[in-house]
């Protein structure tokens, strides 16, 4: 295959770089030829640490009616948004009383992993911090150093490379310290992005096998199909970002399947789902196809967004299956978006299609994934890591897409934004020499 020079990058939009549809029961003629990575010669994993704190670290959401629009406030900070069309973005939390459900699966989350970190280890606190909603993340930082803590490890609530997945959690922190004068004297670093982790996988396959189940039970009790030949489709959904943003994701100079590390860690995530469903029941996958697709895109019309929006693909797909399964590739956790813009406007979409459909569960607080995060706690700390030599603990890691796993530490432009002003303060910045391949 011939490399893409390293002042270029693949082009979303190009439909020949949207190898994402086809059957589920995959093999070597149904996934394209792409190494790029392979090229990417500089250590992703870092040397463990000391830390005295663990940060699970999130987005926020309101939690009443009088924090809807100061919520919205902070999420379209220094983009000019007048209340009156915040007020419009509101209707979903306002139809939600208000509240949106990050904050309670955060908590749960989180009392999850303190169980498990006491449990298995490593013996850290962990505590919650938010992007756009208390617990801010400056205001936990602050009572971190004011509580003696030195040395503390990032968790996100983010799976995937990307600048609002990933950079911009490095920014928070980083943007933090400068704000309260901590550069310096306070280290903060972020666990890598876990697409690949075997219990996010597995939470997927899991909630996949029954959703299957379902949609093939109801079919066989259905006086009236929509297209009366037993097909399924399996659409797994994730946040559409702008396609200048996905063509930014990751290192550049690689040959990404559909043109973005966004896009292809996707795809990679679907094919390990969809792996581990057949080797629980083959004959689940039996006249069943699957696509990415994408939700929740905003911003002015004229700006193009990664496509099909799951909406459009579902009137593509009208009058050719029967049955429709959901998956929430892209979330881990059941908020306002998955709430909202696939169990309201996407299931309805269906139920007007004549589809038999199912929304599958995000990993929530299911047991495989919970430990997969404490894992990837685990290999970052200095007593719990199975090396401390960083090549021996990139060859340990047990990623399920076929890759090495995400970067530790991300190259200084990793994912930067094109926005003006987007040269933020950051955490998790490679030091090392970024040449050998990769740019």
């Amino acid at each position: 295959m011939t490399a893409i020079p390293n002042d270029v990058r693949p082009n979303v939009t190009d439909p020949n770089n949207t190898a994402s549809n086809g059957p589920a029961r995959l093999n070597e003629a149904t996934i394209a030829d792409f190494h790029g990575e392979e090229n990417l010669t500089r250590p992703r994993a870092e040397v463990p640490q000391n830390y005295d704190l663990v940060i699970l670290s999130s987005f926020g959401g309101p939690e009443g009616q009088e924090d809807v629009i100061p919520f919205l406030r902070n999420v379209t900070a220094g983009r000019g948004i007048p209340d009156e069309r915040l007020e419009e973005v509101a209707t979903h939390y306002r139809a939600n009383g208000g509240v949106s459900p990050i904050n309670a699966q955060n908590r749960a989350l989180l009392a999850a992993l303190q169980e498990a970190l006491a449990e298995k280890g490593p013996n850290i606190p962990i505590t919650w911090a938010n992007r756009n909603w208390e617990p801010y993340v400056s205001d936990v930082v602050q009572n971190a150093y004011d509580e003696g803590k030195r040395n503390i490890l990032v968790l996100a609530t983010s799976a995937y490379p990307g600048y609002s997945s990933c950079r911009q959690y490095r920014e928070d922190y980083g943007m933090a310290l400068e704000k309260l004068g901590l550069e310096g004297k306070l280290n903060i670093d972020k666990v890598r992005q876990f697409f690949d982790s075997p219990g996010f996988i597995q939470s997927f396959a899991d909630g996949l096998v029954v959703g299957l189940k379902d949609v093939r039970a109801r079919l066989s009790e259905a006086e009236q199909k929509a297209a009366g030949n037993g097909k399924i489709r399996i659409m797994f959904c994730t946040h559409s970002v702008p396609t200048s943003a996905a063509n930014e994701a990751g290192p550049r100079g690689v040959d990404y399947e559909g043109g973005s590390a966004y896009v292809e860690k996707h795809l990679q995530a679907a094919r390990a789902v969809l792996t581990r469903v057949e080797s629980v029941d083959p004959a689940l996958l039996d006249d069943v196809e699957w696509e990415l697709v994408y939700q929740s895109r905003s911003g002015p019309p004229s700006m193009p967004w990664l496509e099909p929006d799951v909406n459009d693909a579902l009137e593509a797909i009208e009058g050719a299956v029967d049955g429709v399964v959901l998956v929430p590739l892209g979330f881990v956790s059941d908020h306002m978006e998955v709430k909202w813009d696939l169990d309201t406007e996407a299931l309805d979409t269906c139920d007007r299609l004549g589809f038999v459909a199912t929304r599958t569960p995000t990993p929530g607080v299911h047991p495989e994934y919970v430990e997969s995060l404490r894992q990837l706690i685990a290999e970052r700390v200095a007593e719990t890591a199975s090396s401390t030599d960083p090549a021996e603990l990139e060859a340990n890691r047990g990623g399920v897409c076929g890759g090495k796993g995400w970067f530790d530490a991300c190259n200084p432009d990793c994912c930067k934004s094109l926005r003006p002003g987007s040269d933020k303060a950051r955490i998790a910045d490679y030091t090392g020499d970024t040449t050998g391949g990769t740019r």
